[in-house]
């Protein structure tokens, strides 16, 4: 029958026809799915997977950009601190722009590309503890995150670190006995368990091996007082856990005990390197003067010390002076400091130690070579004695914890102030480690009672009156000022 004869309209006519090639073409496809099914099974699968891969990839990224969107405004939504509420400083600490970037410091994840394991950097929140950051690796890393150059390393914050420290606790010989918190039986580990955090940028963990590396064929040498030797012994430490046979680094003349004045130098025979301390408490030179009265000690604050033959040429000299100007016979500064034939009645100790800083700026300028050596000066550490001094039964064995709160950090120390006006006057580059602040905050670092053991409780009660609050105990605090070394040595390119 002719349809058109009967009026029906061509319109009416176009479903039909679209409801018959519909249904031809639904029968095509179904023949050729079924074919490449039939194929994919004879051939072990190797036709339709790599299909779907690309849909596969891309549901992947989708469900990372979910997570990573996710994690953003989670963070968003917690209050942000760092330690605990009181630890403010001056900076507000607020994410910006839905990212984890805050005025003080930043919370990410180490960018840098030579890592041999991943920095794993979690954030965990409270209402009372506000952003708490935690790293659970040591990385070792080569180069820096975008930005180093221009951060100071020596501006931040401690935060929570659960890592190990660069060598176990009583596992190097060469930790004197008042510095050995873990052999004195310390009862608390705590104060192991914070890490240094700039602000605005991360510093590389301390890779012992590439210092060593970079040390090959050099000499290192500490110059200064005790809290230098502090430094000195936690080097020492690191650098030779990292050396397989142990047997291969030792002190030059077998000495196993460094408190005496002298020159002690450690022999890494695999590196044909050393890394030496150098005794000199003032850097300038203690003497006598014969007058009308007899003999009396005086400190030439124009002469350098007579050690300086020790470590002229070395490639590296880090130095520090501090401490000792705060004994009683420095601190009066009467009939103590001489120049040239003239012994200064009285003089006070912040112009006296001006005065032998700028002996040492004029030796350093006048024998460094700068091409071959790179000098460091080490800043103040800061001291916590509670309740007295030093001599005067001062304590700190009850703090188990660094301060939190910016306000009750003390002032820049007045010597380093000095010391920052000779820098600048300098004519050698030098390297200003400045701890102060970093160490100001850990008042529970130190040994305080635990700086020897004790035969008897009556030993360990007199103890009390008598506590260590100056040095620090190893591993601890002097390990971060090594991590800063190495750090800053990487920014200079030295040794590569």
């Amino acid at each position: 029958m002719d349809l058109k004869k009967l009026g029906v309209s061509e319109q009416f006519l176009w479903p039909r026809r679209k409801v018959l090639s519909g249904f031809g073409l639904g029968v095509g496809v179904s023949v050729i799915v079924l074919a490449l099914l039939f194929l994919n099974n004879s051939l072990g699968g190797r036709v339709i997977e790599p299909m779907f891969q690309g849909f596969q990839s891309l549901r992947a990224n989708s469900s990372s950009m979910d997570s990573d969107k996710a994690l953003v405004n989670n963070a968003s939504e917690v209050p942000v601190g760092v330690l605990e509420k009181t630890h403010l400083g001056n900076s507000s600490e607020q994410l910006k722009n839905g990212s984890a970037l805050c005025e003080e410091g930043r919370v990410i994840r180490n960018e840098t590309k030579n890592h041999t394991e991943e920095d794993n950097v979690s954030i965990s929140s409270s209402e009372e503890h506000g952003i708490l950051i935690e790293r659970n690796n040591n990385t070792t890393i080569g180069n820096f995150t975008s930005g180093y150059e221009k951060c100071d390393i020596f501006d931040g914050k401690w935060v929570r670190d659960y890592s190990k420290p660069y060598y176990p606790g009583g596992s190097c010989p060469y930790v004197d006995e008042s510095f050995n918190c873990h052999l004195n039986k310390r009862p608390d580990d705590e104060y192991l368990k914070w890490k240094w955090q700039p602000n605005g940028c991360d510093i590389p963990s301390l890779n012992a091996t590439d210092f060593l590396e970079r040390l090959r064929g050099k000499k290192l040498v500490f110059v200064g007082d005790s809290l230098n030797r502090n430094m000195w012994e936690s080097l020492v430490c690191i650098l030779r856990h990292s050396v397989r046979n142990k047997k291969r680094v030792y002190e030059i003349s077998g000495r196993t005990e460094f408190k005496k004045k002298g020159v002690y130098a450690f022999r890494f025979e695999d590196y044909q390197c050393s890394i030496d301390f150098v005794a000199s408490p003032f850097l300038v030179r203690e003497s006598s003067f014969k007058g009308s009265n007899g003999s009396f000690e005086t400190l030439r604050i124009d002469l350098m010390d007579l050690s300086t033959s020790m470590y002229h040429d070395a490639d590296i000299i880090v130095f520090n002076t501090g401490h000792w100007w705060t004994h009683e016979k420095t601190s009066k500064g009467e009939d103590y400091y001489q120049e040239g034939n003239y012994v200064h009645p009285r003089l006070k100790v912040l112009e006296a130690y001006k005065r032998a800083l700028t002996t040492w700026a004029k030796w350093v300028d006048n024998n460094i070579d700068s091409n071959r050596t790179q000098v460091f000066f080490r800043g103040y550490s800061v001291t916590h004695f509670k309740g007295g001094q030093w001599n005067s039964g001062g304590q700190c064995h009850k703090e188990t914890e660094p301060i939190f709160n910016n306000t009750y950090l003390g002032k820049y120390p007045s010597k380093m102030r000095a010391f920052d006006h000779i820098l600048k006057e300098m004519k050698t580059p030098v390297t200003y480690l400045n701890i102060s602040r970093l160490t100001d905050y850990r008042k529970d670092g130190h040994p305080s009672v635990y700086r020897m053991q004790y035969k008897t409780e009556e030993e360990q009660i007199a103890a009390v009156g008598s506590q260590d609050c100056s040095h620090w105990c190893l591993p601890g605090v002097p390990d971060t000022w090594n991590e800063l070394l190495y750090a800053s040595l990487l920014k200079s390119k030295w040794g590569k």
